[in-house]
């Protein structure tokens, strides 16, 4: 079944919404009752069970084993936090959150071990101070008639306006740089919004399921996800993306989008993943838990939880960068000039 991507994520998201709910009145406000509604809230509702299991041996029951008996009822609110947040690492899952009143627990290892590959000081470097803005995009022309455009984040706004004033800009570059490193996601529809801009007909670009009962294993039937082209102003000459471990998200399903495109070269570092679309539960004691509840994946039927490879991997250099140089943006600008 063929379905627009962004009616096909509202449309699942509202009816995973309605089936999503933990029934709280079960387990007592106590450290042990929260105990056990987090770990049942994950275990009905977390999409990645098997993947996990798959990938490092994930057991979710001996998650629950290992980590309640640490719990008794003396325990006090920020024990108690500490061990949920801990259980929930496990997880290895940046969209994996438990918030209260007075911390966030996360999980941030899918870019804090791994080589930053961006510099916000030679970064600066390459737009100078002349470059302009439109809305969430900041852009320019580089010396070598390159077009260099910088989305450091899709919670950051874009509308049909703003991107035809850049793409007509940038019209008469011999190619397109679009450095998303650092964009730890945002808004699904602005990622769409830009990447429609780069099609030329309607594209497959990845699949989308989601949990119809309580069972790890409880999905729906895979559903097509289709970009179609933009109506408005579009690009038809060669485009590098620039990624690091820090896209994540939103972003990574923009890099997902792109990737499918013949004229779109990935230069960089791996991306961060965060394949799944979150939605959120609460515990007996009013803490928010967060968790992956509806897995995408790329067009070839691949799961994009833990990133997505570049086509050209490129790295920070310390030598590029004590003359100045990004050599993950030198990648792509010789990439580009070829």
């Amino acid at each position: 079944m063929k379905h627009h991507l962004s009616s096909l994520i509202i449309a699942l998201l509202s009816a995973f919404t309605l089936t999503a709910c933990v029934d709280d009145s079960e387990y007592a406000d106590s450290p042990e009752g929260n105990f056990d509604a987090l770990w049942r809230i994950i275990d009905e509702h977390y999409c990645y069970f098997t993947y996990k299991q798959q990938q490092y041996g994930l057991d979710w029951n001996e998650i629950y084993s290992k980590y309640r008996v640490r719990v008794s009822p003396d325990l006090t609110p920020d024990n108690l936090f500490e061990i949920l947040s801990d259980m929930l690492g496990e997880l290895r899952d940046g969209h994996v959150n438990l918030t209260s009143s007075s911390d966030v627990a996360r999980y941030w290892s899918w870019h804090e071990d791994f080589p930053a590959n961006y510099s916000d000081t030679l970064q600066r470097r390459y737009l100078g101070t002349d470059y302009k803005i439109a809305a969430g995009i900041k852009y320019r022309i580089l010396d070598d008639n390159v077009g260099y455009i910088r989305y450091s984040s899709f919670n950051a706004g874009v509308g049909e306006g703003n991107l035809d004033a850049v793409l007509m800009e940038l019209m008469f570059c011999r190619g397109l740089i679009i450095d998303i490193r650092d964009n730890g996601g945002g808004y699904l529809s602005y990622a769409e919004k830009l990447a429609a801009r780069f099609f030329t007909e309607p594209t497959l670009v990845g699949y989308i399921c989601h949990k119809t009962g309580k069972g790890h294993d409880d999905f729906s039937a895979r559903e097509e996800q289709w970009i179609s082209p933009s109506a408005h102003v579009r690009w038809h000459k060669p485009v590098c993306v620039l990624t690091n471990r820090s896209v994540y998200s939103a972003a990574n399903e923009f890099v997902k989008y792109m990737s499918v495109l013949p004229l779109v070269t990935i230069v960089g570092d791996r991306t961060g993943g965060g394949g799944g679309m979150p939605m959120s539960s609460q515990l007996p004691n009013g803490w928010i838990v967060r968790y992956s509840a509806v897995p995408s994946y790329d067009s070839q039927g691949n799961d994009i939880e833990f990133g997505i490879s570049p086509d050209v991997p490129a790295a920070l250099q310390p030598d590029d960068i004590s003359r100045g140089y990004d050599t993950i943006i030198e990648t792509a600008r010789r990439i580009l000039r070829k």
